[in-house]
């Protein structure tokens, strides 16, 4: 059994991990914990080594409890939504565990969802977390 967390280290993203955690440990799952950056320009060089410092820290939360577990950063040119989409569909996760914040709904026009766009595409039950 296989499981996938959405990380972007918020705290909604860390709740997230937590539940999936515990839910690994309870089935005998392993974990792909899985950041999405749009682009990876030598400029934003920061930003790239600030999410696989955060994979890191989600893979040690997880390891540290047995649970077996892979970290990817997915820099593929893709909004968040559709890139933790598509990851779902290669590699056939039982659920998605994803954080969500609260957002206007302007806000939600403007910046978009990821949540939600994951929420509607994913090919498996998707489990969110405040």
């Amino acid at each position: 059994m296989k499981i996938m967390v959405a990380y972007d280290g918020t705290n909604a993203a860390k709740e997230a991990l937590y539940l999936a955690r515990q839910y690994a440990k309870a089935f005998g799952a392993s974990a792909d914990v899985v950041a999405s950056m749009r682009s990876g320009k030598e400029n934003q060089q920061d930003e790239i080594d600030g999410a696989e410092r955060g994979l890191e820290w989600a893979k040690s939360v997880l390891e540290a409890e047995g649970v077996s577990c892979r970290t990817h950063l997915l820099i593929r040119g893709m909004s968040a939504g559709e890139d933790l989409v598509q990851f779902a569909d290669d590699n056939e996760p039982e659920a998605v565990f994803i954080g969500v914040r609260r957002r206007s709904k302007v806000g939600k026009i403007l910046m978009g969802s990821t949540a939600q766009y994951v929420i509607l595409k994913a090919p498996c039950p998707v489990v969110t977390v405040k």
